[in-house]
Formats: C-alpha cells, structure tokens, sequence
C-alpha cells in the first residue's frame, strides 16, 4: 500500500511542475501578448494620430485647393474679361486705324483741291494781271487820246470862237464872200472837214484821234 501514496505523490509533483510550467508559460504568454496588444495599441495611437494628421493635411489641401479653384475661377473671370477687353481695344483701335485711313483719304482729297484752287487761282490772276496790264495800256492810250481831243477841242472852240466874232461884223463876211466867188472851194465830205482836226473818221460814225508827230 506504501507504493500508491508514492505514486500519487509522484503524480502530484508532476502535475504541479506541470501546472506551475503551463502556468509560467501562460503568464510568459500572456505577457508576450500583452505586450503584443501593447505595441499594438501603441501602434493602433500612432496610425490613428498619424490618420488624424494625414486628415489635417487632406482638410488644409483641401482648403487650399477650394482657394486655388477659387482663384483660378477668378483668374478665369479677370482672363474673360481681359480677352472682352482686348477685344473692345482691338474694335476700338480698328475703328481709329479707319478713322485715321479716313482722315488721311480726305487730307489728300483737300490738298488736291487745294493745289487745284491754287493752280486756278494762279492762273486766274495771271489772265487778271494781263487784263489788268492791257486796261492800264487802254487806259492810257484813252487818256492819251483824250488829251489830244481836249487839245483839239479847245483848238476848234477858239477858232470857232474866232470865226463867230469874224462873221458877226459885216466887213469880215463880205471879204469872206467876195473870197469864195473868186476861189470857190470844193464840195465838203465828212473826211474833209474832220481832215484837219488829226482825227481819224469811219463810216460807223467811231472816230480815233490819231497822234500828232
């Protein structure tokens, strides 16, 4: 009967080294994952700061990327504008560049005909002056002639006057008659008796004083 209690004691032992084995390597395990969990959870912190960063980042990308959508809409805006207003500048700077064509057209059609009006202008008073020249040659032979005439007027008045008081006294006319009954003289014409006056008579009834030598 001895041997049994042995046995069981035995058994006892080694059930308890067992267990006391099982146990350290339960605790050993189970530190093992704890520390496993540890570095796990220490990791699971990390990634999600790291998430939590990385959402930091996408929300400022984010921002900055609504600004630059916004900034290039209004890039967008002010380049429409700038085309529309380069476009108005290009409209506006045609319709000067016609203006200007327009302008420089009639400049030249108002100095062609200035040149013309210049040209008629001289021309016209070239034909004046010559008009003006033959009017003052005209004019002068027509003094001249009148002078001459006045001279042969007053001539012909005083020998009128001359003969009116010859023939106002009796004595003179009877010499004068008693003369043209012994010389009668010839039948007078027109040409005769203008024929000492230097005047020269057409058949129209124009006469023209002809110079005295």
């Amino acid at each position: 009967m001895k041997p049994l209690p042995i046995v069981l004691a035995l058994v006892s032992a080694v059930m308890i080294v067992a267990l006391l084995v099982i146990k350290h390597s339960d605790n050993a395990q189970l530190e093992t994952t704890a520390t496993a969990l540890t570095d796990c959870s220490n990791r699971l912190d990390s990634a999600q700061s790291q998430i939590t960063i990385r959402d930091g980042m996408i929300l400022t990308l984010s921002n900055r990327l609504d600004a630059a959508q916004t900034m290039a809409v209004a890039s967008s805006n002010q380049l429409a504008e700038a085309q529309a207003s380069v476009t108005s500048d290009a409209e506006q700077l045609a319709a000067l560049k016609k203006q200007v064509a327009d302008g420089q057209a009639e400049f030249v059609a108002l100095n062609r005909s200035l040149m013309d009006l210049t040209n008629q202008t001289a021309t016209q008073i070239a034909v004046l002056t010559n008009q003006l020249a033959q009017t003052k040659e005209n004019l002068a032979a027509v003094n001249k002639d009148f002078a001459l005439l006045e001279n042969r007027f007053r001539i012909d008045v005083a020998e009128r006057t001359l003969l009116e008081r010859r023939f106002n006294q009796l004595p003179e006319v009877q010499a004068q008659l008693n003369k043209l009954e012994l010389h009668p003289g010839s039948w007078s014409t027109p040409e005769s008796i203008y024929a000492g006056l230097d005047v020269e008579v057409k058949s129209n009834g124009t006469f023209h004083v002809i110079a005295q030598n």
